[in-house]
């Protein structure tokens, strides 16, 4: 079944505010898309009304060729999880995720059965007679994954529902998250402010600010290749210098020629290199730069290095060979290629 989601021209105001700025958006079918930005930026907005639970002040949401914005929200079959487990205290585990089948009058057989068959599939078949008191915090959120999915939902909404776990549970859950998702071929949109959880979980991100799409891409896309200065800086550290441009070449501050990527783009307004395409070590005579201070955090080490009137971050991985003392004299090995990067503005959407 054709299950891709249209969003079209879609508006929502609050008191005079624009929540949502007339966006246009298409999730295809069985895709996980991640619906990213910081706090404020709509991405909840525009889940909530996907959901049914808000209404749009203006445009149109399609699903499956069928028109849905005026459908009430328990007859768009779409399962949703939340942050807050939002689990029934006074029942079992099988009876909360029992509960939206028993809403549409399932038989009680077949309640058993996929009952049965979605906590085998959060991996919590021997918890069903607990109640979520008797469960932990991660345990609770697969009940909530499972009664999400046992209605064999056309659509799959997250609301940020790891954000409430342990970071070491919370890596674990967005892995098996991924999987079951992926297993299950269910069309999904995930919000979040958590790029690294964007990153691991999407088929694609969209990165939102003010009410807006900023551009969207997988993350693989928007990580190496952005097109704005505001994606590039939210997904993920990065350094935005300036530099001087010939052609397809870059003289950067401190004296290091690259080739540039993008040459083409227009309205530059700087360079993105990430910490970890800068190679580092201690100079012998000539240098580039001085490190300002440095951090370590096991798998890496965080520099941050004076060159030429900028204060770079640098990340070098392993320290097999020690770490580099502030103060330091470095050489700085930029990587074969920078990238350009534009200014959103809101006339400049890319076409979604």
């Amino acid at each position: 079944m054709n299950t891709s989601l249209s969003i079209r021209r879609l508006a929502k105001h609050f008191d005079g505010v624009q929540a949502l700025k007339s966006l246009d958006l298409e999730i295809p079918a069985g895709r996980l898309v991640t619906l990213l930005g910081p706090s404020g930026c709509g991405k909840t907005t525009l889940l909530r009304m996907i959901a049914g639970i808000s209404d749009p002040t203006a445009g149109e949401i399609w699903l499956a060729g069928r028109r849905i914005e005026d459908v009430a929200p328990e007859r768009r079959n779409f399962g949703m999880v939340f942050q807050t487990y939002a689990l029934f205290p006074h029942m079992s585990v099988e009876k909360n995720v029992a509960f939206g089948l028993e809403m549409r009058g399932i038989k009680k057989a077949e309640i058993a059965r996929r009952v049965a068959a979605a906590l085998d599939l959060v991996g919590l078949a021997h918890l069903g007679k607990r109640l979520p008191r008797q469960l932990s915090g991660g345990q609770q959120q697969r009940v909530a994954l499972a009664r999400a999915v046992v209605i064999e939902p056309d659509v799959l909404l997250f609301d940020e529902p790891l954000s409430n776990l342990d970071a070491k549970l919370r890596d674990t859950l967005r892995e098996d998250l991924r999987i079951l998702q992926k297993k299950l071929g269910i069309t999904s949109v995930y919000v979040t402010h958590d790029q690294s959880e964007a990153m691991a979980l999407a088929d694609e991100i969209v990165v939102m600010k003010d009410g807006e799409i900023v551009e969207r891409g997988t993350p693989i896309d928007l990580y190496r290749r952005p097109t704005y200065r505001f994606t590039a800086e939210f997904l993920g550290m990065t350094n935005v210098i300036g530099g001087d441009l010939s052609g397809n070449q870059c003289r950067l501050p401190w004296g290091a020629v690259r080739q540039v990527e993008n040459p083409g783009e227009k309205d530059a307004e700087g360079i993105a290199i990430r910490p970890e395409d800068i190679g580092i070590e201690a100079a012998d005579g000539e240098f580039d730069g001085v490190i300002e201070h440095a951090v370590f955090m096991g798998a890496a080490i965080h520099y941050q290095v004076r060159a030429a009137g900028h204060t770079l971050r640098v990340l070098s991985t392993g320290g097999q060979n020690g770490v580099l003392e502030a103060g330091q004299q470095v050489k700085l090995t930029p990587p074969p290629a920078v990238h350009l990067l534009k200014t959103f503005r809101p006339a400049e959407r890319v076409p979604v």
